[in-house]
């Protein structure tokens, strides 16, 4: 049963967001634009900011939603972090559109908010605030992502918890790291 319920992550995660964002508002397919990421950064920069904001909230939305539904399961806690891991993989190779999708930070942002929502609060709130004034996603990326490990220790946090919030943003730098190196090289 734990294993359906982490297929059923993969599958939540990979649908397509933002690809279907950019079929419907603007018959384009996202990932030939802008950065070629699926995600809602580019969703944003090229579909507009309502929709990149819509994109960015729904993508955090199957990543919590595979953890509630995992939850809900009464699955084994390390069978909860498989299915958030799988949403994240299924985001950034989703099986409907040729396994090439984002980078998976949305649903990792779901995934974590929903499993240490106070740490991801406090410091949501700090990267809101430098997303908000610098416009640089990175850089409020890791104002989330870094200090989030101290602070689930210092608030007490399992520390299978705090492992997994040092490992999901991992996946998320890794395959920004295999996304930028080949747009790197297209453009060389």
């Amino acid at each position: 049963m734990p294993w359906l319920i982490v297929i059923l992550g993969y599958f939540l995660g990979a649908i397509p967001t933002a690809y279907i964002a950019g079929r419907v508002v603007r018959g384009i397919d996202i990932r030939q634009v802008g950065d070629a990421n699926m995600g809602a950064q580019n969703a944003f920069h090229q579909l507009g900011a309502k929709v990149g904001v819509a994109v960015g909230l729904i993508d955090a939305g199957k990543g919590a939603l595979a953890i509630l539904i995992a939850q809900a399961a009464d699955a084994p806690q390390v069978a909860v972090l498989l299915t958030g891991t799988a949403a994240v993989i299924g985001h950034n190779w989703p099986v409907f559109i040729g396994f090439r999708g984002g980078r998976g930070e949305c649903t990792t942002i779901g995934v974590l908010l929903t499993l240490i929502t106070q740490p991801m609060l406090i410091v949501g709130g700090v990267s809101a605030v430098v997303l908000l004034i610098t416009r640089n996603v990175i850089l409020a990326s890791a104002v989330l992502f870094i200090p989030l490990p101290l602070l689930c220790w210092w608030l007490g946090v399992p520390g299978m918890l705090v492992s997994y919030g040092i490992a999901l943003p991992c996946l998320v730098g890794f395959t920004h790291f295999l996304r930028t190196r080949r747009t790197v090289i297209r453009q060389t």
